[in-house]
């Protein structure tokens, strides 16, 4: 099985004739995602990739019965994207759209609470079921069906780890960049919940990284909730007192969100923490008994 995405999800791409649009589907439709359509204002009856254009998400869903959303719209109009797609009825939404304004964000969150829309971003990579269903940006080649489930706040250090993962065959059930902006759709605890409950996922690495508090929080509900071994590497361990690293969701305030202090919190819950990343595909065979 999987969380989130299979190969029956339909999917239509909000900002398709843009250029990463346009780029981006052609990967996805080549991986074997189910594009059914795409959304540009005003270009409805074109096709991009052999994919209908449509003026709106509710043009789409009616025609297509299309449940998912990957958004390539500019960062000033992502957010309205976003809400347009909510309440067009899509179940989930995937913003890959980076510099997404904090205020608009702020906005969008309740809405899609009362809309019973899951949102993975802004500013991610995406998320994948291998051999499956990739939406967003991430390389396919790389991912490999298996029992491992992944949720990274990190983009690159998810390709890096899943390919170890993937070389020291230890296959992945899906795999969720959830980005790195201190207002976010899905988060660790609400995808460590999906994995607990996914019975083909027997195991889960988080990759965390300095600034807030998410991780902690993480921590506490793997102590209290999770039955499945976790392990855990986070980024910034060598980050110089009051740096401040990488996206918004990495700054470090107070002297909270260290990677110390994450660390601290991981290994109270019994997540071993690797060090560096080669280590992790390691430490999630001496989990499973591998």
């Amino acid at each position: 099985m999987s969380i989130l995405i299979n190969k029956d999800t339909k999917v239509i791409v909000q900002g398709i004739t843009g250029r990463d649009g346009a780029f981006h589907t052609s990967k996805m439709k080549a991986y074997g995602t189910n594009i059914v359509g795409g959304i540009s204002p005003g270009k409805a009856g074109q096709q991009v990739e052999g994919t209908p254009v449509f003026n709106t998400v509710e043009d789409a869903v009616k025609a297509t019965g299309a449940n998912a959303s990957v958004i390539f719209v500019p960062a000033p109009f992502a957010g309205d994207a976003i809400l347009e797609a909510s309440y067009a009825g899509i179940d989930l939404v995937v913003c890959i759209t980076e510099h997404v304004p904090v205020q608009d964000m702020i906005r969008v969150m309740p809405v899609l609470e009362k809309n019973g829309t899951k949102l993975v971003g802004a500013n991610c990579p995406g998320l994948i079921t291998p051999g499956e269903c990739l939406i967003g940006i991430l390389p396919g080649m790389i991912f490999k069906p298996g029992n491992v489930g992944l949720i990274s706040r990190s983009g690159t250090l998810t390709y890096e780890v899943v390919n170890m993962l993937t070389e020291n065959d230890l296959g992945q059930t899906t795999c969720v960049g959830i980005g790195g902006d201190s207002v976010s759709g899905l988060y660790f605890i609400d995808l460590l919940e999906m994995y607990e409950n996914d019975p083909k996922t027997d195991a889960v690495v988080v990759i965390g990284e300095i600034g807030g508090d998410a991780e902690e929080q993480a921590a506490k509900f793997i102590k209290e909730k999770m039955t499945k071994p976790v392990v855990a590497f986070i980024a910034g361990q060598s980050a110089p007192p009051g740096k401040r690293m990488g996206h918004a969701g990495a700054i470090i305030s107070s002297g909270a969100g260290t990677a110390e202090e994450k660390i601290k919190a991981f290994n109270a819950a019994g997540v071993p923490v690797a060090k560096e990343p080669s280590e992790i595909p390691g430490l999630i065979k001496e989990k499973l008994g591998l």
